[in-house]
């Protein structure tokens, strides 16, 4: 039992892009009941489950399921439910509409989940991280993703952490893709001083290449202290070979640019992937 001094920890899930499966979302509550019993509370919000096309309902069901969570000070955190394309309809109008609540929150999600991370980061957003999200739960050896991301969500936990994270020095990380559309937009954070980690899934090498070429000829990407590599994941066979390897391609734009090319980076789109805070 939770004794009368202990805080339940309520989080808030909402999907920004695609749809959440109510079965997946049934999972997540129970392994979050058994880790923690009633000491934390995952509340998923309806819209999780809505239909719209390809989105898990319309612009403004979305953005009105992250501002419920959000301006609500019953919450802790705001916890994405899972990626897919579709943050980016909503970022621009949902931020601005964020109160103090919703900044004293923790947020937690990755991959699509960058726009709204990249635009929460620029308007000052303190607690903030790229990590697992619930939707992880359906890769196997899932359980580990979300029992990381629980646990920083939770208890702050370190062992989360991306093994090359230290407290006080900002370290950005972004899916590539999403990192390569954002810049130039209002949603662009300030790289200056910060170590960016970067990871990607299902990309052929001549388009990483091409996103390494845009983030690293950006002036502001190029104030930063250094750049990380994560992991690529399934990648396609390209014919012909393109002839050089992720890391060969990050480690040649970051000296065509200047960039300090920092090693690898422990995050990704598996069950792997550590919580990396903006802070």
């Amino acid at each position: 039992m939770v004794g009368s001094s202990e805080k339940v920890v309520r989080i808030g899930l909402a999907a920004p892009g695609t749809r959440m499966d109510p079965a997946l979302a049934e999972r997540v509550t129970a392994f979050a009941a058994e880790l923690y019993g009633p000491r934390v509370e995952l509340i998923f919000h309806p819209q999780c489950f809505l239909s719209s096309g390809h989105f898990a309902g319309d612009d403004d069901a979305r953005a009105a399921a992250i501002l419920d969570i959000a301006n609500d000070p019953g919450f802790d955190a705001l916890w994405f439910a899972r990626g897919g394309y579709g943050a980016c309809r909503i970022a621009e109008t949902v931020i601005p509409q964020l109160n103090e609540a919703a900044q004293a929150k923790a947020w937690l999600g990755y991959s699509d989940i960058g726009f709204l991370l990249a635009g929460l980061r620029r308007a000052g957003f303190p607690r903030i991280a790229h990590g697992p999200m619930p939707v992880d739960m359906a890769r196997e050896g899932g359980e580990a993703a979300v029992r990381r991301g629980l646990s920083w969500l939770v208890d702050g936990a370190t062992s989360a952490l991306e093994r090359g994270v230290t407290p006080g020095h900002p370290n950005l990380a972004f899916n590539l893709t999403i990192l390569s559309q954002l810049l130039g937009t209002p949603l662009e954070p300030d790289f200056s001083g910060a170590v960016i980690l970067l990871e990607d899934v299902g990309e052929y090498m001549y388009r990483l290449d091409r996103y390494f070429f845009h983030v690293t000829s950006n002036p502001n990407v190029q104030r930063c202290a250094g750049l990380r590599l994560g992991r690529c994941s399934a990648i396609p066979s390209n014919d012909p070979d393109f002839g050089m390897t992720e890391e060969e391609v990050a480690r040649f734009w970051c000296a065509r640019s200047g960039i300090p090319y920092l090693g690898r980076a422990d995050i990704g789109h598996d069950n792997e992937n550590k919580v990396v805070p903006f802070g």
